[in-house]
């Protein structure tokens, strides 16, 4: 299993991962983040991105003033800079700050939760393992349906036959296949 706490595993990777790492360095944000626990996760990682995905970073911490001031200090200057909070998602403030940097837009997530708890991340264990069980047809169709305009958890709902919402089955699927525990 990939450790995907450690962003060195995008060396030896595709193109895309590869250079997501020649970004993160050079943006240094694990560094600046790293008081706030930073993994990288999302389609990246596990090689089913699309053109237009993102880097996603989910963190952790109490002080979501701390974490927008660390990073609008840095990136604060860079197109389509954004801060936005929602305090709604299962009753837990998420902070989202996203910009463009070169050929890929970022999201940082900020929430007081264990990143290794938070459902992105768990839906990215969910979504590899799954991957590494499933064939290579699978894995295209998956893109096929990104590209047509699928959320990731939306696209391997579909393909696993799973009803309901997406997300909530994806973590349900995870839990009861030993995914996750």
């Amino acid at each position: 299993m990939i450790n995907f706490k450690d962003i060195t595993y995008l060396k030896e990777g595709t193109v895309r991962q590869k250079e997501a790492h020649k970004t993160l360095l050079e943006l240094n944000v694990f560094q600046l983040l790293e008081n706030y626990n930073p993994i990288l996760v999302g389609t990246i990682p596990i090689d089913i991105d699309v053109e237009s995905s993102d880097l996603d970073i989910i963190c952790q911490s109490d002080n979501h003033e701390e974490v927008i001031k660390v990073v609008c200090e840095n990136y604060g200057e860079f197109s389509g800079f954004e801060v936005r909070t929602i305090s709604s998602y299962k009753n837990l403030k998420t902070t989202i700050i996203t910009f463009e940097y070169k050929t890929f837009p970022i999201e940082i997530f900020i929430q007081n939760k264990l990143p290794e708890k938070q459902d992105s991340y768990l839906h990215m264990l969910i979504e590899h393992q799954v991957l590494l069980e499933e064939n290579v047809a699978f894995k295209s169709k998956i893109i096929t349906l990104k590209q047509q305009g699928f959320k990731t958890e939306p696209a391997f709902a579909k393909l696993l036959s799973l009803k309901g919402d997406p997300y909530k089955m994806l973590l349900t699927y995870g839990f009861e296949k030993g995914y996750i525990s």
